[in-house]
């Protein structure tokens, strides 16, 4: 096969940082390429000097089809024929489907006017492809969910006919059956020719999907070859240098007394729900997406507030209409979305570590600075969040240590019940176990974890009980001896 997307020495230094060092890489026509290494070992920076973001620094080389190209930003990329689907959705929710997929690109009439007939057909054309043919092109964006409008971001990618096409993470808010056509999709491209990047922390996604793998670690070039020559360890033992014996590491606790009771709980999105959860135990919670996990989560926490029912926190029945009075009775919500709704970008690690344990920090009028400053470094320790400083906007960080800080501004106000949606989204392996430690660390100490996820291994391996969701109901329990995917997908469906 035809090299098309070559990098030779990809080297890139911010200050006195070096990002990237010495990274080659060569992605062939009509084969999918995966791009792995753990969250900051410069996946990212390396996408985004092929995009025309970033420069590389002297000595470094980029060449399509043979001929050494530099852009002057995305959209010179996309000229040439390289598209990439974001991580983060890079969509505005105002404008409607087909505006978004030809964004920039919208086909004209005779008297050089948008063409709405033609755009919404192209749409709908596109949106087959991927069997989305139950969007409409002209509902707005915001319409529709995460992994829909997750399709669609793939769905403006494959518009412009691209010869290499950048994944980057493009499953982490798809279901089970959008990742099915995602991938049957990425097989047709692969026989029309097209060189495909494919960067997931997800590893069954790798040795499902890909040709070949290239790994990174600390900014380094690790590894290039056939995913054929790979194992699961082997390849965790290159992007992080060590084995990983095993992967969830779930400990046996005795629970003490219910922590949480939950009775007849109603809020938007769930019916009638009632559950205890107990001190020193992690209570999972399956379902499809849309099942109501997520509305669970913000209704316990007082984001959305309660219609009926009871909630009762060690024993006490208590009222919660606020995510303030969710804090302030010691629950922490890591929430499934950190940029919309988990961090400020801007703002520096410090202040949004702080943000959820103000209370602790500044008894009365007066904020006790040295108080917070330590607080802030014991997490960033503790996490061993990869970053420039305290100081340093959130935004600067990857996926998965601006997962870290996210976990630490809940942990920081010191919480009893601590709710987790999705908290290994866009998390790498080593990054995965880390947390998973922390979840075990959270329980031994007492803590009720509620742990909300789409990964079935990862509600398996961890929890002690698993309660299943369907359509904002509760349908099925299971003890962890009796949990199984089989019986879970059957109540999930129900």
């Amino acid at each position: 096969m035809a090299a098309i997307l070559e990098l030779s020495n990809i080297s890139k230094t911010f200050g006195t940082i070096k990002v990237l060092d010495r990274v080659s890489l060569t992605a062939q026509a009509g084969r999918v390429l995966a791009l792995v290494g753990e969250n900051g070992a410069g996946k990212s920076t390396l996408m985004k000097i092929v995009m025309g973001i970033y420069h590389p620094d002297p000595g470094g080389e980029v060449r399509l089809e043979g001929k050494p190209v530099s852009f002057a930003g995305p959209r010179q990329a996309m000229d040439a024929g390289i598209a990439i689907i974001h991580q983060e959705l890079n969509l505005l929710p105002d404008l409607s489907v087909a505006e978004n997929i030809f964004l920039g690109r919208e086909p004209l009439n005779a008297i050089r006017a948008i063409d709405w007939a033609a755009l919404n057909a192209k749409s709908r054309e596109l949106l087959s492809r991927l069997k989305q043919d139950h969007v409409d092109p002209r509902w707005p964006l915001r319409r529709l969910g995460v992994g829909a409008q997750q399709m669609v971001e793939i769905t403006r990618a494959l518009s412009l006919d691209a010869k290499v096409i950048i994944m980057d993470e493009p499953t982490d808010a798809l279901t089970d059956v959008e990742t099915a056509i995602l991938f049957e999709a990425i097989d047709h491209l692969r026989a029309e020719g097209k060189a495909i990047l494919y960067i997931s922390h997800r590893l069954n996604e790798i040795f499902t999907l890909c040709d070949d793998v290239v790994v990174l670690r600390d900014g380094g070039f690790v590894h290039q070859g056939p995913v054929a020559e790979l194992d699961e360890p082997a390849l965790i033992r290159h992007m992080v240098g060590r084995d990983i014996t095993e992967q969830y590491p779930w400990v046996a606790t005795e629970p003490g007394a219910a922590r949480l009771v939950v009775k007849g709980l109603r809020a938007p999105g769930i019916e009638d729900i009632s559950f205890e959860a107990h001190a020193g135990e992690v209570v999972g919670f399956a379902g499809l997406m849309g099942a109501g996990r997520t509305e669970l989560a913000r209704a316990i926490y007082g984001a959305n507030p309660a219609t009926a029912g009871k909630l009762l926190v060690d024993g006490v029945e208590v009222s919660i209409r606020s995510p303030g009075d969710g804090v302030h009775l010691g629950i922490a919500y890591v929430t499934e979305d950190r940029k919309s709704d988990g961090l400020i970008q801007p703002h520096a690690i410090r202040a949004n570590m702080a943000l959820g344990a103000l209370e602790h920090f500044s008894p009365g009028l007066i904020m006790r600075s040295t108080l917070e400053r330590a607080g802030v470094s014991r997490f960033m320790e503790r996490f061993a969040i990869k970053c420039a400083g305290p100081e340093a906007p959130v935004s600067s960080l990857s996926g998965g240590n601006q997962q870290k800080v996210s976990l630490a501004k809940c942990l920081l106000a010191d919480p009893r019940i601590v709710i987790l949606d999705e908290p290994t989204r866009g998390v790498d392996v080593g990054a995965r176990r880390e947390i998973y430690g922390l979840i075990n660390e959270l329980k031994k100490q007492g803590l009720c974890v509620l742990l909300m996820s789409s990964d079935m291994a990862e509600l398996l391996g961890l929890s002690d009980r698993i309660l299943v969701l369907s359509r904002g109901r509760l349908t099925g329990a299971f003890a962890r001896g009796e949990a199984t995917q089989e019986r879970i997908m059957e109540r999930a469906v129900a």
